[in-house]
């Protein structure tokens, strides 16, 4: 559905509302409004987030239950973990703007290129508790850890395309918002293998509820002024909700390795299978869309299944002789499009990512209690959905996003049962801020 103004060089033409297409590409415009939400795949713990994540081939405490269970084997006493972690989210949507052609100059019709806005949300909670138990050659672990909680809100109004001579488009005006909640519940065991050889094992309980709420607007009436005023979002001019829902459970599991190479070198690996959910949406009649049945009435209901990525990591850390210095390294692969194939979204893609961590750490031994200083950073490639046909409108509502930074430092300090510390983890999009505790028995 598209609504033209039919331009003339000295004055505005008189005004064509052209109802045109299926069903299915109205319901496809709301879609299109929806942003990606942001999942976070990092390592629990404050010590591994200062660490830039590239923890696998540490995985020295209790936080190794999720990150890399092998490393569970290394403890000596029973260990309790638990993180407080704040997320300051700043998601980027298109607003406005042209998605093609030139702008006319009438009303909002004013900008060149188009006009993007941040959808801002902040989340603070308990993201991850455990309790891990070695005995003998074998060790268990007990947790909960929190992937996503996020919240999304846009308005995308006064989005243009077509000629500054002929035929000028707008793109219905939308409103979405989306709520994502995924939390994990898992056992772990790890079994020494060898004297310098670990393995692990976890099993995931997935919990996860998600809601996505997309309203398609026309005009505020049917005058030619209209179509490049503001839009006030009027209950009468609706034209098509669409919502998206889903609140399911699934099971996962993951796999995860630990070789010591020498006194100072290990090696760390894991394998993070990702949960599937079953995923439920509908499209319901507006007001000023009659497909001949009354507005309010539910047009189509479907539903799909949606595959979280899965995860493959691989780390190389060194320890100096004593424990005062740390190196480590870590290769994550992220495996995002087998969330557009699962939902078999035509004309869309999410690129896998290669992301890369580095971190370092010092600790001051002669200090009682003894202080630790850390610095990291990590790659997070761009794995925004985005079009990848050749409508314009598509291309403005989902572009490609940008490779993005992050830059981490904490400290932390220990006792003989006690430790806490403190990491920050800044860039673009989101800013992370931890503060966890082990406490040994």
């Amino acid at each position: 559905m598209v609504i033209r103004v039919q331009q003339f060089p000295s004055h505005i033409g008189a005004l064509i509302l052209l109802v045109s297409g299926s069903l299915t590409s109205v319901g496809a415009s709301a879609q299109e409004a929806v942003v990606p939400l942001q999942f976070s795949f990092s390592d629990p713990g404050a010590r591994s987030l200062s660490l830039g994540g590239a923890f696998v081939a540490l995985a020295d405490d209790a936080t190794a239950a999720f990150a890399n269970p092998a490393g569970l084997v290394q403890l000596l006493r029973p260990e309790v973990s638990i993180e407080g972690r704040s997320w300051s989210y700043s998601t980027p949507y298109t607003v406005g703007g042209r998605a093609e052609g030139l702008p006319s100059g009438f009303g909002i019709d004013n900008t060149v290129g188009l006009r993007t806005a941040t959808s801002n949300h902040d989340a603070t909670g308990f993201s991850f508790l455990s309790l891990a138990y070695p005995k003998g050659n074998w060790s268990f672990a007990l947790f909960r850890h929190e992937l996503a909680d996020l919240e999304f809100s846009s308005e995308t109004q006064g989005l243009f395309g077509g000629g500054t001579n002929c035929c000028q488009t707008r793109q219905f005006d939308q409103r979405s918002m989306s709520d994502l909640s995924i939390v994990g519940y898992g056992f772990s065991t790890a079994y020494r293998v060898g004297e310098n050889f670990n393995l692990g094992l976890g099993i995931v309980y997935y919990d996860a509820s998600f809601i996505s709420d997309a309203t398609v607007y026309g005009p505020d009436d049917d005058t030619v002024a209209s179509i490049f005023a503001p839009n006030s979002y009027l209950p009468e001019r609706l034209v098509l909700r669409e919502q998206i829902f889903f609140d399911d459970t699934d099971w996962a599991v993951s796999v995860g390795l630990l070789w010591r190479l020498s006194q100072g070198w290990s090696i760390g690996g894991v394998y993070r299978q990702a949960p599937e959910f079953n995923i439920d949406f509908e499209l319901t009649a507006g007001e000023i869309f009659d497909p001949g049945v009354p507005p309010g009435t539910v047009l189509f209901r479907g539903s799909s299944k949606l595959e979280l990525p899965e995860i493959y990591g691989l780390g190389l850390a060194y320890r100096s002789a004593g424990g005062r210095f740390t190196l480590t390294f870590q290769w994550n692969r992220v495996e995002y499009s087998r969330i557009v194939d699962s939902l078999a979204l035509d004309d869309r893609a999410i690129d896998d990512v290669d992301q890369l961590h580095l971190g370092v750490e010092y600790v001051f031994l002669d200090l009682t209690p003894i202080f630790a200083v850390r610095l990291g950073t990590w790659l997070e490639p761009d794995h925004q959905l985005r079009a990848t046909g050749d409508d314009p409108f598509a291309r403005a509502l989902l572009p490609p996003g940008d490779d993005e930074f992050h830059f981490a430092f904490g400290l932390g300090t220990a006792m003989q049962n006690f430790q806490i510390d403190l990491g920050v983890d800044i860039a673009d999009h989101v800013d992370t801020v931890s503060l966890s505790a082990i406490l040994s028995f």
